[in-house]
C-alpha cells in the first residue's frame, strides 16, 4: 500500500504571503494610478488644436 507524503507550509508561511501579495498590489495600483495622474495632467495642458492632432477632444481626457 502506498503512502502519500502531506506536505503543507506552515500557516506563517501563507499568511505572510497574502501580505506581501497586497502589498504589492496596494503599490501596483498606487503606480498606475499615478501614471494616469501625469498623463491627465499633461493631455489638460495642450491646446484643442494639439489635442485634435492626436485625435482626442478636452472632453476625452477624463477617460484616459
Amino acid at each position: 500500500m502506498a503512502t502519500t507524503a502531506n506536505i503543507h507550509a506552515p500557516l506563517g508561511a501563507a499568511t505572510i504571503l497574502h501580505v506581501v501579495d497586497t502589498f504589492y498590489a496596494i503599490y501596483d495600483n498606487a503606480v498606475a494610478w499615478n501614471e494616469t495622474r501625469k498623463t491627465r495632467k499633461i493631455l489638460s495642458e495642450l491646446s484643442d488644436a494639439q489635442l485634435d492632432d492626436i485625435g482626442l477632444c478636452r472632453a476625452d481626457i477624463s477617460d484616459v
